[in-house]
């Protein structure tokens, strides 16, 4: 008989459950109807067993995953204080075969409450699932693993990054480890340049209380886009197995460093003034509702790093992320180098081919040089496409299904999240003393028109 596990949502009555939390859940169970699961909500709010009931079944339901509620062995909510040990104890009693907690709070709240945890004896087998940022710098992150690392072992902590679930991220591995025509191009020799993009058309959308304070420094490039770029650099692991896929990720971040070691010249940041998205109005960022001017919070950051290792030293790699910017456009941009030589008799440029991974709809592009169609002998730029694999589940049901099965191949590893913030705290130093300065974009746009244009 299948393990049955008892998911405790930690801020259970929060956006994030709500949101993104419970769908995902919903579609899980509705794919894999063997799962026994009973869910715990938690939170501050005085709500009962009916109130959050409802919530999971609206959820679900929006979702298109209605049927889904019938699947869940067990439903109740406790309001709880969560820093409270005692609390924390009425939490974990009665956890089944296996019980887990998610930490759908802000992160000084999850990191006072594995401190309250080391007062309470947790059952066998408990997982930890922290969203991210975790902790605010190296050292906050330090620290952060070391009182996790009292409570539970590494691999049942799962340090949330939901990117690593998105199934073009996975679909990088399949092309790049299973072709032959790609497989032996993956270094310096022979590719020139790597972009990490993943801008959005949305603003502030109601979250100044923690997007103010983060920025998308820290919410996309230092979270997110780092792993994305860790499982595109990596060394080709032995196994896709835990220990083995996130030993290769880490080597990556262990050898990253901002480009030269200047954040000065090798970062820009910018925030979006009023403009017009999609028929929409966006006010400037500064006057959206709970923002504090005064911080300088950057709305779109771009950071260029480098990989110090044999396979590829001296190749940028540029991450962005940006908010209330013109289309959609998250995506990986790896730009081959140029041939060594053309043979004299073509006409018509030759530029470097790409291959470009597009970040939903999932597709695969790659651009070519080829013979035209009426002069043999003209270049011609021609692109091949395919559509990937969109994958079965929904990128936090990738998360909670490894969460579920206590298999933390898609989390990240206490040692990368540290590395993580030693890759950027230098930018971040560099921003607060003023060396580099906050440009500014209409929203709608591509970003500031000064900087330079990526591929």
């Amino acid at each position: 008989m299948a393990k049955e596990t008892t998911l405790v949502i930690l801020g259970a009555s929060g956006d994030l459950t709500s949101r993104l939390l419970l769908p995902a859940l919903g579609q899980l169970l509705t794919m894999e109807p063997q799962r026994r699961v009973r869910l715990r909500g938690a939170g501050m709010d005085n709500w009962d067993d009916a109130r959050w009931r409802d919530t999971v079944r609206n959820a679900f339901a929006a979702g298109g995953f209605e049927d889904a509620f019938g699947a869940v062995a067990e439903t109740t909510y406790l309001r709880a204080d969560i820093t409270d040990p005692k609390d924390l104890e009425r939490l974990l009693s009665d956890p089944g075969d296996r019980i887990a907690l998610y930490f759908a709070v802000p992160p000084a709240v999850a990191a006072a409450a594995c401190e309250a945890l080391a007062q309470v004896t947790l059952p066998p087998g408990t997982v930890l699932a922290l969203e991210k940022p975790f902790g605010v710098d190296q050292e906050s992150a330090h620290r952060l693993n070391q009182t996790v690392a009292r409570l539970v072992p590494e691999e049942q902590v799962f340090r949330v990054d939901h990117f690593l679930g998105r199934s073009t991220t996975l679909n990088l591995l399949g092309v790049r480890f299973a072709n032959r025509v790609f497989a032996p191009v993956w270094s310096a020799q022979h590719i020139e340049s790597v972009v990490v993009r993943y801008d959005e058309t949305l603003g502030l959308e109601g979250r100044a209380g923690y997007y103010d304070r983060a920025g998308a420094l820290v919410d996309m490039i230092q979270s997110h886009l780092l792993q994305v770029m860790a499982v595109l650099a990596m060394e080709p692991p032995a196994t896709l197995h835990e220990r083995d896929f996130r030993d290769a990720t880490s080597a990556v971040l262990r050898a990253t460093h901002v480009w030269r070691d200047d954040p000065k010249t090798a970062s820009r940041r910018a925030r979006y003034t009023e403009g017009t998205i999609d028929g929409r109005h966006l006010p400037s960022y500064v006057d959206e509702p709970g923002v504090d001017p005064s911080l300088g919070t950057e709305t779109l950051a771009e950071v260029t790093c480098e990989v110090r290792n044999e396979r590829w030293q001296g190749v940028p790699f540029t991450l962005r992320s940006g908010k209330a910017l013109a289309g959609k456009n998250g995506e990986v941009v790896v730009t081959f180098r140029s041939v060594n030589h053309l043979p004299e008799g073509f006409t018509g440029d030759a530029p470097p081919s790409v291959l470009r991974f597009s970040l939903g709809p999932d597709r695969m592009q790659l651009e070519l040089n080829v013979n035209g169609g009426d002069d043999p002998f003209e270049l011609e730029r021609a692109i091949l496409e395919a559509d990937l694999g969109a994958g079965a589940l929904k990128a936090y049901g990738e998360v909670l299904s490894g969460i579920l099965d206590a298999d933390a191949t898609l989390a990240v590893r206490g040692d990368a999240a540290e590395e993580s913030w030693r890759i950027v705290d230098p930018v971040l130093a560099a921003w607060r003393a003023g060396e580099v300065p906050l440009d500014e974009y209409p929203a709608g746009t591509r970003g500031p028109e000064a900087w330079p244009a990526l591929p």
